[in-house]
């Protein structure tokens, strides 16, 4: 194979499979270069050679390994980190087993290398009463403190993935009665979520204080440059810590923009709204993610299970219950 065989596969898979054959948003491409900057940069100091010197015989599942390991020892992150790093390499290496027949033994060694199972813990959600303890945070009267809230409101409204709101230009809203706006999600796919009268007066009232042209995000710094998720993370963080002295429940959770998108799924769900909507309301692809929401509220259960019919709940516990010897109940059965 030839010498600059790698980085024509890597402009190839990134260029015109990536961008021409599957139109995939800014994000994912963003994500997929990270991953392959560092591994590159990983295995150069491997092999002890320049990248540019690197060919894809250099790259070897064993090297894929010693990659993955090194984001979770040395690099900290976390296992759903290392899973998408993973995903961006098993992507090239699918790309390539299509363009490289020689090279598909290398290619399905790498496939083979599974994805890390998680645990995964409760689902973190507010209730109604911190939800408007933190949206009392923000100093309305300045220009940030107005922009926080309008975003938060809208983040409460919506449902909205965070980076979802921060891409919302004037155009995508409907101002007029029945207010709503255009959402563009994960695979790019679009939907419309309604607005209350309540969050299109906050939005009217930033945008006449911080104008912005129809195609311009809503959503911005005090340079006029678009919010990075991560500010709102930051400015986040400082609104739940000062809440927290009145609502001390908040404290004791880690309160991030996504956490408003589960806390409206749940409200939904306790609504008594039916998951197929709440999946539509919140662009999910699968019913099975929607799902989790209704695992989530111990409310919910909770009067699911009052619902049960009285005559066919247990007067009295079950025998083995009642009988202090084990053994002797399992022999009359």
């Amino acid at each position: 194979m030839k010498p600059d065989s790698l980085a024509s596969l890597l402009h190839a898979f990134f260029h015109e499979w990536m961008g021409k054959q599957r139109n995939l948003s800014h994000h994912t491409v963003w994500s997929y270069r990270d991953t392959w900057k560092m591994f590159l940069q990983f295995a150069a100091s491997r092999r002890r050679r320049e990248i540019a010197q690197l060919s894809l015989a250099d790259l070897q599942a064993s090297d894929v390994i010693e990659f993955l390991d090194y984001l979770e020892k040395d690099r900290k992150v976390s296992i759903g980190t290392r899973n998408c790093r993973l995903a961006a390499i098993h992507s090239f290496f699918t790309f390539v087993a299509h363009r490289e027949p020689l090279a598909i033994a290398q290619c399905a060694e790498i496939a083979y290398i599974p994805v890390k199972k998680r645990s995964r813990p409760a689902m973190c959600y507010m209730d109604a009463d911190e939800i408007a303890a933190v949206l009392r945070e923000p100093d309305q009267s300045s220009p940030e403190g107005q922009r926080d809230h309008a975003l938060l409101a809208f983040l409460y409204n919506t449902g909205a993935r965070i980076q979802e709101a921060l891409d919302v230009c004037p155009r995508a809203i409907r101002f007029e009665s029945p207010a709503q706006v255009e959402l563009l999600g994960k695979g790019r796919r679009s939907r419309v979520c309604p607005l209350w009268p309540e969050t299109v007066a906050v939005i009217k009232a930033l945008l006449r204080r911080q104008p912005r042209a129809d195609d311009e995000p809503i959503f911005v710094n005090r340079y006029g440059q678009p919010l990075s998720a991560a500010g709102v993370r930051f400015k986040l963080k400082q609104y739940v810590q000062s809440a927290s002295r009145h609502v001390p429940s908040l404290a004791t959770k880690r309160i991030t923009p996504h956490t408003w998108r589960h806390s409206v799924g749940v409200q939904l769900v306790a609504a008594g709204v039916d998951v197929t909507v709440i999946r539509s309301y919140l662009g999910h692809a699968r019913l099975d993610t929607t799902n989790h929401y209704a695992r989530a509220n111990l409310d919910t259960k909770r009067k699911a299970l009052e619902q049960v019919d009285p005559s066919t709940k247990p007067g009295r516990p079950p025998r083995w219950k009642r009988n202090p010897d084990l053994l002797t109940w399992l022999e009359s059965l």
